[in-house]
């Protein structure tokens, strides 16, 4: 038998034998109250329930997904730490630029030496010793007020472009001429003119420009070898010397400020003055190689109190930089040429006994370092 849904039966579908197929039935119309056309009643739709992951293999509660391992960055924290080295190494050269004390040495005057190749140092080791105390004083053997401020050193560095620097010792007691003062011994001009005089004095002497200039007084030269923990020494003969403090046997020794103070300053040997000037070279050439030195570069308790030393015992011109000092110590890190002017023989004249030097040798030695070339053997003195 067919019914189908438009009888008055109550099946709402059609149901034909062996037809498996069922039809939903039709949605009757709701009327809403007060009287409102009916409206359509959506169908609720039920979501399909979320997908649940098989439960593991045994049973057990299910395990968590590895958390994400954040990537590390090494060269990332070796930037840093390079940038922080770069920064205290900035900071460290500008804390020693400042610690230098700046004079007025290099000034322009008519007829002024011109520019000559290479680089000059003038170094000068002063007297002065209004810087020290009482207790300084008796320490160091310098004595008490002398009179004006004069210099026991004064040497002339000479860096060529190429080839080894030469390091040549200008006597104090040289007889030459001092502008606006006639001749003198040299170390007059620093008395009489300070440091500008006497590079002005040594640039008409020598016929080399002075490119920069450094001054180091008895408590900063002292303070500076202990700095660098003493210097090494190895003498032919012994030396004393009450006035300058002095009292060393022959052979290799390590010399503490004082006793390298007596040293380059005493006279109490055979050849006074001459062996003056050798010990002063010998000393300085022994300074700059401990200061540059691998075991002084590379360790910074070494380095730092050496650099802080010197810094702060040093007067320099207007223009001159730590940086400048730091090439000067480099260059002669290596073989240096040491020698000193050549000599003609000793006068007695109005200022007392002077040094001559070698009219037939001078002038050919110093106009080898004025052309940048390196000084002829035979006017070499050792």
């Amino acid at each position: 038998m067919h019914r189908d849904g438009r009888g008055d039966g109550p099946l709402a579908y059609s149901q034909v034998p062996g037809d498996k197929t069922r039809h939903a039935p039709p949605q009757r119309p709701v009327r809403e109250p007060g009287g409102h056309a009916p409206t359509q009643r959506p169908v609720p739709h039920d979501p399909a329930p979320p997908r649940r992951r098989p439960p593991p293999a045994g049973g057990g509660r299910q395990p968590r997904p590895p958390r994400r391992r954040r990537r590390r960055h090494p060269f990332r924290w070796l930037m840093v730490i390079v940038v922080l080295l770069i920064a205290g190494l900035i900071a460290a050269v500008v804390h020693l630029d400042n610690s230098l004390t700046r004079i007025s040495a290099l000034t322009s005057y008519s007829d002024r030496v011109a520019d000559t190749p290479g680089t000059n140092w003038l170094l000068v080791g002063s007297d002065g010793r209004a810087d020290l105390s009482e207790e300084q004083t008796q320490q160091l053997a310098t004595g008490g007020d002398v009179g004006p401020e004069r210099t026991d050193t004064i040497m002339l560095v000479h860096i060529p472009a190429s080839g080894p620097t030469t390091m040549v010792s200008l006597p104090r007691d040289s007889y030459v001429s001092i502008p606006g003062h006639g001749r003198d011994k040299l170390n007059a001009s620093f008395a009489l003119g300070g440091a500008e005089l006497l590079v002005q004095t040594v640039e008409v002497a020598t016929g080399l420009r002075i490119d920069h200039y450094g001054q180091i007084g008895f408590g900063g030269f002292a303070d500076v070898v202990d700095a660098v923990g003493g210097i090494e020494m190895c003498l032919d003969q012994p030396i004393s010397d009450p006035l300058a403090g002095l009292d060393l046997p022959a052979g290799c020794q390590e010399l503490s400020g004082p006793q390298a103070l007596g040293f380059v300053r005493t006279r109490a040997t055979p050849n006074a003055d001459v062996d003056r000037m050798n010990h002063q070279r010998m000393f300085m050439s022994a300074l700059l190689k401990e200061a540059t030195s691998m075991g002084t570069v590379l360790n910074p308790f070494a380095l730092w109190p050496m650099a802080t030393g010197v810094a702060g015992s040093l007067k320099v011109d207007d223009g001159d930089h730590i940086w400048n000092l730091a090439a000067l110590g480099w260059a002669m890190r290596g073989d240096t040429v040491t020698t000193t002017v050549p000599i003609g023989g000793f006068d007695n004249t109005a200022v007392g006994n002077v040094l001559l030097w070698d009219k037939s040798k001078a002038p050919d030695f110093f106009d080898a370092l004025a052309n940048d070339r390196q000084i002829p053997q035979d006017l070499l003195t050792r």
